[in-house]
């Protein structure tokens, strides 16, 4: 394998101690670097040309990816109009990093090692409840959850270092089938009506069912339905009005720009008794 091939199945850059295990001597690998066919970053590190840019700053700083910038680079949910800014897990022998980079100091829960250019899951999320309001964090900890198919039990086992990493890890159910669905459930789990989510009815799955028959799907900012999955969307809905469920859909926008209006129209179906079975809407008629 041609030692560009390798650094690219390594992220676009690489660890000159791992180069050299591989097999690649440093005299190759010098001549690879006067070539122009990777670049050295520091002493320590070499990057394909392309190499991402977060990873190639992180080892320049000896840091590593944590935060929201993690959370970019593992592809997580991240709410809308979230701040580019680098995050960083730094240690005391930190090397000079970006002006405008967020730094985050704290020894870390897992230690990764030298070689290492992230930060650990647990790090990340740790980083994340002290960044983000407990909304967004507890969003970006669902998707978390569910990219990185995380166990709760074990998750919730963690040392949390901070009040709010703790009631997130308490909190966070792992349900949800993106982050806009996390927002929703949260901003209703104090409303006193019993709410499940991914509930299977009429042989599909459903995003939210309030009470009993109150149904909620919520069309994510990355929904973009072809005509055939669009009219398997409208028969499941018009199955589920068949067996008495009402439905609901809102789009990320209405949920993200529009909550009131949401708020307004799940109290109306509410007040409507809409979430209860028909047979009990009828005596309460």
């Amino acid at each position: 394998m041609e030692l560009t091939e390798w650094v690219a199945s390594r992220g676009g850059i690489a660890h000159r101690a791992d180069a050299a295990a591989r097999g690649f001597s440093p005299d190759r690998v010098r001549a690879a670097i006067r070539a122009g066919a990777v670049r050295r970053i520091r002493a320590r590190w070499i990057a394909l040309p392309d190499a991402p840019a977060d990873l190639t700053a992180a080892a320049t700083a000896s840091a590593r990816l944590t935060c929201i910038s993690l959370a970019r680079h593992r592809s997580w949910w991240l709410p809308d109009g979230a701040a580019s800014r680098l995050h960083l897990q730094v240690g005391p022998n930190a090397h000079k990093h970006p002006d405008d980079a967020v730094l985050h100091w704290a020894a870390p829960l897992v230690d990764r090692g030298p070689r290492a250019l992230t930060a650990s899951v647990e790090d990340a999320l740790a980083h994340i409840a002290r960044c983000f309001d407990h909304e967004d964090a507890l969003s970006i900890w669902d998707s978390a959850i569910r990219v990185e198919s995380l166990d709760l039990e074990s998750l919730r086992a963690v040392r949390w270092p901070s009040s709010a990493s703790r009631e997130l890890a308490g909190t966070v159910r792992g349900l949800s089938d993106s982050g806009i669905e996390t927002l929703f459930v949260v901003r209703l789990s104090s409303w006193g009506i019993p709410l499940r989510q991914q509930v299977v009815l009429a042989r599909h799955p459903v995003d939210v069912v309030l009470g009993t028959h109150l149904v909620v799907q919520i069309d994510g900012f990355a929904h973009h339905s072809s005509a055939a999955e669009r009219g398997r969307d409208v028969a499941h809905d018009a199955e589920l009005r068949l067996r008495g469920y009402t439905v609901l859909r809102f789009t990320y926008a209405q949920i993200v720009h529009g909550w009131d209006r949401v708020e307004a129209t799940i109290s109306a179906a509410i007040a409507r008794g809409l979430h209860l079975a028909p047979a009990s809407r009828a005596r309460r008629a």
